[in-house]
């Protein structure tokens, strides 16, 4: 997205080519940027400069991406079009008013199906309104689709975080030559950025994601005699959370080779089978691991004692209403598991496989279910079953090549 405001060509390597990058990648090439796979994780981008995106002749597919979907609203918001937004029969369900509310404040107009649900279209502003927002949740998503109506808007727009929230789009805006500062006031975050910015097109390396990662850490966790090495992961600490947890927990988590890529701490990871004890997790860290809740379920679910998660209200919001179908497909494969109005709690096995299950589980088409499934299989006696792989495809479209290759 960024890429494609910069004058000049940004190039990027070590993208994950899921099917959510590539669903952005079409939409900015409908807006008028040249976007380009140059190879295997390598791509080229030519911007049109910030204020000159195109109106797209049709609207624009976003598959089942959530994030580019409330990203690229605020984008087009202070931009002189009209952008429609569609999507799967998944993210078509998801709410996006909490974007809606504060780019409307800025000008834009909205045209949503029902619950502010897509398919949706957007008439940006021009000129857009500077605002001072604070944010009612904590969404790292809606403070980045606010920082970037703010691009092309005149004056300084404000963003005030009571939680702080992953800030990958505060080091990207300013590694692109945004105006953009961030200030720590009575425990909340306060972030400007000057609208109208010229940004400047940059060589990117893409460090790797740790939600993908956290999958493959609790596998190597929960399944006796593992011993795996996760490279260049992304460490950075409003979205590592995970790997603080499982530590917690007993995990035997090592960093090697800890350096520094695009502005993200990065680090290889040593992970070792464990014998994982069941916490209270501090509600305080969720959102630096929102989405790999999923699969800290399935490490709880093997570990000694029980763990108590709350403050999960987001999770009813994913690709699925993340909390039900985790219990759900967790007691289906022998777990113990108890649903709570925000949360999960579980009793362990003290290590010992899961049961299994006997029949498909049912993913509610969500990747994240999918594939933390696919994990609980690992450590479970008869297998895990799901109904539905294809989801996978969207974040991680090589994670069942690599699952088949560690094991043995």
């Amino acid at each position: 997205m960024l890429g494609a405001l910069a004058v000049g060509e940004t190039r990027v390597t070590g993208l994950l080519e899921g099917e959510d990058v590539l669903s952005t990648a079409a939409a900015m090439r409908a807006m008028g940027a040249q976007v380009e796979r140059a190879g295997e994780g390598e791509w080229s981008v030519h911007g049109v400069g910030v204020g000159a995106l195109l109106q797209p002749e049709t609207p624009l597919d976003m598959g089942n991406s959530g994030t580019s979907t409330r990203l690229l609203m605020g984008l087009v918001a202070s931009h002189p079009i009209t952008t429609t937004f569609v999507g799967d029969a998944s993210l078509s369900k998801r709410p996006m008013g909490r974007v809606i509310e504060p780019l409307s404040r800025m000008g834009a107009a909205f045209e949503a199906s029902d619950g502010g649900r897509l398919p949706l279209t957007v008439r940006g502003a021009a000129p857009a309104v500077p605002i001072e927002y604070r944010l009612p949740v904590a969404s790292a998503q809606v403070k980045s689709a606010v920082l970037l109506a703010g691009l092309n808007t005149p004056g300084i727009t404000t963003v005030i975080e009571p939680v702080p929230t992953r800030d990958h789009s505060e080091r990207m805006l300013r590694g692109f030559g945004a105006d953009l500062t961030v200030e720590e006031l009575g425990g909340e975050r306060i972030i400007r950025i000057r609208g109208e910015a010229e940004l400047q097109p940059q060589v990117i390396e893409v460090p790797g994601d740790p939600s993908s990662a956290a999958f493959f850490i609790v596998a190597a966790l929960v399944v006796p005699g593992s011993e795996v090495l996760i490279q260049n992961v992304g460490l950075n600490p409003t979205r590592a959370g995970i790997v603080e947890v499982l530590r917690l927990m007993g995990g035997s988590i090592e960093e090697l080779n800890r350096r520094e890529v695009g502005g993200e701490p990065v680090a290889d990871l040593l992970v070792r089978h464990s014998h994982l004890r069941g916490i209270e997790v501090d509600p305080a860290v969720v959102p630096s691991m929102v989405d790999e809740f999923p699969a800290l379920f399935v490490a709880a679910s093997l570990a000694e004692g029980t763990t108590v998660t709350t403050g999960l209200d987001e999770l009813r919001v994913k690709e699925s209403d993340r909390i039900t179908a985790m219990a759900e497909a967790l007691t289906a494969a022998g777990a113990r598991v108890t649903e709570t109005e925000n949360g999960l709690t579980i009793e362990g096995t003290d290590g010992a496989a899961l049961r299994g299950t006997a029949g498909a589980i049912v993913t509610h088409l969500d990747h994240r279910i999918a594939m933390s499934m696919a994990i609980a299989g690992l450590a479970s006696r008869d297998g895990v079953e799901v109904d539905d792989t294809r989801p996978i495809a969207t974040s991680f479209p090589a994670f069942e090549a690599l699952l088949d290759g560690l094991v043995r």
